[in-house]
């Protein structure tokens, strides 16, 4: 039993979800989101309450069940609130900031590193060492999060990288701690 897909998700004030089948489209003040919906699961919007059912209790349903409550939940929360994810970045010389709407980081290597920022996502630069990810698509705020991580990720030895905030790199002591 889904305790998660079982739960009634409650729509706001202001936002509009329209459902179409399996396509679903959840409109707010913030923008709108869409997206297509596994065709075993049974959505329902009846006054200002979604439910989500599944027709069986085989493992790929139930599996499907909390996820698609799940999806659906984090739409209209993002077209009300907007979700961000925070970088921070370690290390002498590394740095980030703005130009336009392109993010300009440099890591360390022989060249500065641009990057665009997705449709839906903007690039935040409050001090040179922190970047905050904004949209109101979680999944592809997460996504944008990674690929800025992955120009340089946190190194254990020194902690040099860029790494989430609430991240804990642990240590490693090197050669010196071998004997």
């Amino acid at each position: 039993m889904s305790r998660i897909g079982n739960k009634p998700i409650t729509v706001p004030e202001g936002v509009e979800v329209t459902l179409n089948e399996h396509h679903i489209t959840v409109k707010g003040p913030k923008g709108t989101l869409e997206r297509d919906l596994h065709k075993n699961m049974t959505v329902k919007v009846e006054n200002n309450t979604i439910t989500v059912t599944r027709p069986n209790d085989e493992a790929i349903n139930r599996s499907l069940h909390g996820l698609t409550r799940t999806l659906i939940n984090n739409m209209i929360e993002g077209v009300v609130h907007e979700f961000k994810r925070d970088l921070e970045i370690n290390g002498v010389g590394y740095r980030a900031q703005k130009r336009g709407n392109k993010l300009v980081m440099n890591l360390g290597y022989s060249h500065s590193v641009e990057m665009d920022p997705p449709k839906g996502i903007t690039f935040d630069v409050p001090n040179p060492n922190t970047i905050i990810v904004r949209g109101i698509d979680k999944e592809l705020v997460g996504q944008t999060a990674a690929v800025v991580r992955s120009k340089r990720p946190p190194e254990v030895y020194r902690g040099k990288g860029i790494k989430y905030a609430e991240e804990h790199i642990r240590r490693k002591e090197g050669k010196a701690g071998k004997k």
